[in-house]
């Protein structure tokens, strides 16, 4: 399995001339997963050797703007380089409680139609992830039949038996999302690839004797 990393934005709070905001490009076998996306990303993308349109999973640690301002936009992007596709798999997006109601208020709010589905899988945080006086409860927004027609996509407890959050698992790896500490419920993402044979040239073996 083919794997590599690029750093689109290290910079915290706000994006330089210089230095991005948080993000960062995992590329596998042809797709490429974005973790964060802070405001100007899809700017350090277009300077980048990635194509955007390759992107197929984002995951949000946490609900700073520094880390999450870019992805309205970039999604609107996304779209704009998109022909309308129903049978097109869904850009699955991953974060905490809340992130659904953010997207899906943004992209209403600005008349936003985008021509690609999109899935939102939230993590439930645990009061422990933050400072008491800084945990908010997003957990009965948009029951009331404001967001009708929000996104669709997974609710994703705390599993109490592996202390973290099983987020997906195929033939080559899992990724499991973990509790971090912050001023505000924040997470972590752990890729583990499974172990798998190796590749023996036996005949060589025969001839070293």
């Amino acid at each position: 399995m083919s794997l590599d990393l690029t750093f689109l934005g290290t910079g915290s709070a706000y994006p330089s001339p210089s230095r991005g905001a948080a993000a960062l490009v995992l590329r596998r076998e042809g797709q490429c997963w974005l973790f964060d996306c802070g405001e100007g990303t899809q700017t350090q993308l277009m300077r980048s050797h990635l194509r955007a349109a390759r992107i197929t999973k984002i995951f949000i640690t946490h609900l700073h703007g520094d880390h999450i301002f870019g992805l309205p936009g970039l999604l609107c992007t996304l779209s704009l380089q998109s022909n309308p596709d129903a049978s097109k798999a869904p850009v699955d997006i991953y974060g905490p409680l809340g992130l659904r109601s953010f997207l899906w208020r943004n992209l209403e709010l600005s008349h936003s139609q985008l021509l690609f589905p999109y899935a939102v899988h939230e993590l439930v945080p645990t009061r422990d992830q933050c400072p008491a006086e800084e945990f908010r409860d997003f957990s009965g927004w948009d029951r009331d039949g404001e967001c009708p027609q929000g996104p669709p996509g997974r609710v994703l407890r705390l599993d109490p038996g592996e202390g973290s959050y099983l987020l997906l698992e195929d033939e080559q790896l899992v990724l499991r999302a973990f509790r971090l500490f912050h001023r505000v419920p924040s997470f972590g993402f752990m890729l583990h690839e499974k172990p798998r044979p190796g590749r023996l040239n036996v005949q060589k073996l025969k001839d070293l004797g």
